[in-house]
């Protein structure tokens, strides 16, 4: 039941919200129960946060395109000063190596500072109470800001390609594939690093240093060594050059390449999920789910100057 303000007046959702969730076409608002939420409505939610948070902020959004250009202009205009034709010679790998990297920092972000704000902003516990569970809910958002981020990325990759005047090979089955189960091993990284910040709360520094490491692991095909293949990014990135620079098809692909990506895919996104599992009931058993170390050291340093100016 709400007033005419459209505010809650037993504790329920309102009539707007129980519409928003059921979605359109449902008769939940005119039933006296409400039918049970299952993934499906969740995922649609979360895809839909998204949707609004991009149209109603564009300028944050524009802002990261605008960033990450100017970058790749520093890289490309300052290497082709000093690198001249060795550049131009390999400015489509360039290329596709930066469209991996602003992927797996999207993807890996996406998942690590989102706990983190969650922790700070102190509504980490809300999500521990819900019905899915945190960490479901976690995963879907981190796939929901991937989608985001590979919108962005795509709109980063066609202006590079303006800016430099080159052709890549673009067959969208075989990108989004193969860049997707690419990045899932960086989401597994995420939820780890995630689930770290849960137990020990502020450790962006050391958190933010890893994304530095992307830039090796998307270079790793051009070092040649073998077992590098099985860290995240590495083969995907070898994978993706040779689709958008030599013109491969997903079918082209050996099983052996095929189904080393699909491994490094879900085994480092099942280790990092279990690893977040693990810290996340830790925290709880400590009692430090919502606890935020900064909030009560400012309360201590508080207290403790006021007893020092009251006794002086």
């Amino acid at each position: 039941m709400s007033d005419d303000n459209g505010v809650a007046t037993d504790g329920g959702p309102t009539d707007v919200g129980r519409e928003a969730a059921a979605g359109p076409g449902s008769k939940s608002a005119e039933s006296s129960e409400p039918a049970r939420a299952g993934y499906r409505h969740l995922a649609r939610a979360v895809l839909y946060r998204e949707y609004l948070i991009f149209v109603r902020y564009p300028a944050n959004a524009f802002g990261a395109i605008i960033i990450s250009m100017f970058f790749f202009a520093v890289l490309f205009f300052g290497g082709r000063m000093v690198a001249g034709q060795a550049l131009t010679d390999s400015i489509e790998g360039i290329i596709v190596g930066y469209f991996l990297w602003t992927l797996s920092v999207g993807a890996y972000s996406s998942i690590s500072n989102d706990i983190g704000s969650e922790v700070q902003w102190g509504t980490l516990e809300r999500h521990v109470t819900t019905p899915f569970g945190f960490a479901p809910v976690a995963l879907l958002k981190g796939v929901a800001k991937v989608v985001r981020t590979f919108l962005i990325s795509s709109l980063i990759l066609g202006a590079m390609l303006l800016l430099t005047g080159e052709q890549l090979s673009l067959h969208l089955p075989t990108i989004v594939i193969i860049a997707g189960l690419t990045i899932s091993s960086v989401l597994g990284l995420g939820f780890a690093a995630g689930g770290v910040t849960v137990l020990y709360k502020r450790i962006g520094n050391w958190l933010n240093l890893l994304q530095f490491g992307f830039v090796v692991l998307v270079s790793a095909p051009a070092l040649e060594i073998s077992w590098l293949s099985v860290l995240p990014l590495a083969h995907g990135s070898g994978m993706l050059q040779r689709a958008m620079v030599d013109g491969v098809r997903l079918w082209e692909f050996s099983p052996l390449d095929l189904g080393l990506l699909l491994a490094v895919a879900v085994g480092y996104l099942a280790v990092g999920y279990g690893i977040f599992q693990v810290t996340t009931s830790r925290a709880r058993e400590l009692g430090v789910l919502g606890d935020y170390w900064p909030t009560h050291l400012t309360g201590f340093l508080t207290v403790s100057l006021s007893w020092c100016f009251r006794t002086s």
